[in-house]
């Protein structure tokens, strides 16, 4: 230890000791040798990571983890409440049917901040319990201390350690064989914050306020002017909707037919496709037969799809004379309430705009057509006629007109899906059953409330036939 070095130290504020070593080996030793003389805050600077340094200096575990645990934690049920909040009890809105308060929904955004809020601990919590952040550290006042990201170890002793004494320590240090103690005091850095820091920081909160500032006035303002547009792309996507034309395409359709001979997943049963039992109609003309199957496979165009196909099978498979098509009897989707219901849907949107709710033949269409005296036009068929009725018109052949249309009616299996074009025939035999059925085929218990019913319609047309006959003898 020089005078220069003790003089220094008497007159400026004493940080800590710090010892060189030159191997790993003695590093260690040190540091067991400090610690089992009681010292606990103390540090190693090595040139590479050591094992074994924190058992040698005796560091206990970080408290870290247990940060990041309750940061995470805390994130979670954040997230939960303010869902919870927002749409099960400030403002309800139903989003795709599920309820207000629904945890499985609620996971995505919980995800989220349990991570956002175990990263900020992880963050923070590191620059807390490591003293950050420290703009200068008395150390590295030394010259020699530099080589320390070379070939050299040091060991420092804080001086805030309750049983620090400089001589003790300087003492302690040469016993653990260390040529190299210094005492760390305070450097010649200027204390103070630099003015033009502090000038600029104002500076940049003072400009940072005034986006939010814009946000707010635009939030309570109107504004003539459009909005300005940050991401072009996402208020203006180029996507383009259905029936919209592209350059993209020789054929300038937005809209792209399905790929020559693929079958969708679940359609590859021919009868399921047709409504024509495939096995009776090899039997009776093997060539209809794989015609059939090969303009269902392989459409001609390279881009006609399952409606093109279907049209033409369903020219090859109805002979102008007599048809001999073998037609499947049977509904193959099978009748339920679902089935029913969706069958519901489907006919009122694609067919009861001419054949009306009930099926009558008298829809919206149908009526501004007669309205308007079209000539060309041809009335649609009421599908209560009896020849509509499935003894004389099979389910097949009725699943065939549906797909590939009849007069004015177009086809649409390129609109509804085969088995929903199946659950609109099964709602069009319910819609005949409904006009004639008897009470054999009501439930028991719905019997007599369906006569009390019928006894009330009864009634109320008795009425009205007697109101109408009376005011036109009073005319």
């Amino acid at each position: 230890m020089s005078d220069q070095t003790t003089t220094m130290s008497t007159e400026k504020k004493v940080h800590g000791t710090v010892a060189e070593f030159t191997s790993v080996d003695t590093l260690l030793a040190a540091c067991r040798r400090i610690r089992d003389a009681g010292y606990t805050k103390t540090d190693a600077f090595t040139p590479f990571p050591v094992h074994g340094i924190d058992s040698a200096l005796g560091i206990k575990p970080t408290v870290l983890p247990w940060i990041v645990l309750v940061c995470g934690l805390t994130g979670t049920m954040t997230a939960l409440v303010m869902q919870i909040w927002m749409n099960g009890i400030d403002y309800k809105y139903i989003i795709s049917g599920k309820p207000f308060i629904s945890l499985p929904a609620f996971i995505p955004v919980a995800f989220e901040l349990t991570i956002l809020f175990a990263s900020f601990g992880t963050f923070f919590g590191m620059w807390i319990l490591n003293g950050l952040p420290k703009f200068s550290n008395p150390v590295f006042t030394d010259p020699r201390f530099d080589r320390v990201t070379d070939d050299r170890f040091f060991l420092y002793i804080d001086a805030k350690d309750a049983q620090y004494d400089q001589s003790g320590v300087e003492k302690l240090l040469g016993d653990t064989g260390s040529e190299y103690i210094q005492t760390v005091v305070e450097d010649d850095s200027e204390a103070k914050v630099p003015r033009f820091l502090f000038s600029t920081w104002v500076a940049v909160v003072a400009l940072s306020i005034i986006p939010l500032l814009i946000v707010l006035k635009m939030r309570v303002t109107n504004s003539p002017s459009p909005r300005f547009h940050v991401f072009y792309d996402m208020d203006f996507s180029p996507s383009k909707d259905a029936q919209q034309s592209t350059t993209l395409f020789a054929d300038a359709r937005a809209m792209r037919p399905d790929v020559p001979g693929t079958v969708a997943r679940g359609q590859l049963d021919m009868n399921f496709r047709t409504g024509i039992d495939m096995d009776a109609l090899a039997a009776l003309d093997s060539n209809r037969a794989q015609q059939l199957v090969r303009l269902l496979d392989e459409p001609t165009d390279g881009e006609a799809g399952e409606s093109d196909a279907a049209e033409a099978s369903s020219e090859e498979a109805q002979p102008s004379v007599m048809d001999t098509t073998p037609w499947l009897d049977d509904n193959p989707v099978g009748v339920s309430k679902e089935t029913l219901l969706r069958g519901q849907k489907y006919f009122g949107i694609y067919c009861s705009v001419c054949h009306g709710m009930n099926g009558g033949g008298n829809g919206l269409v149908n009526r501004r057509a007669q309205k308007i005296l079209a000539a060309t036009w041809v009335p649609p068929s009421s599908l209560h006629d009896p020849t509509l009725y499935d003894d004389k018109y099979p389910d097949g052949k009725l699943f065939s007109t549906i797909s590939n249309g009849i007069r004015k009616m177009p086809g649409y299996a390129s609109q509804i899906k085969a088995e929903d074009r199946w659950a609109i025939v099964a709602y069009v035999r319910a819609l005949q059953k409904s006009q004639n059925a008897s009470f054999d085929l009501v439930p028991a218990d719905k019997v007599e409330e369906l006569k009390k019913k019928q006894a009330e319609v009864k009634e109320a047309l008795k009425k009205q036939a007697e109101a109408e006959a009376e005011a036109a003898q009073k005319k």
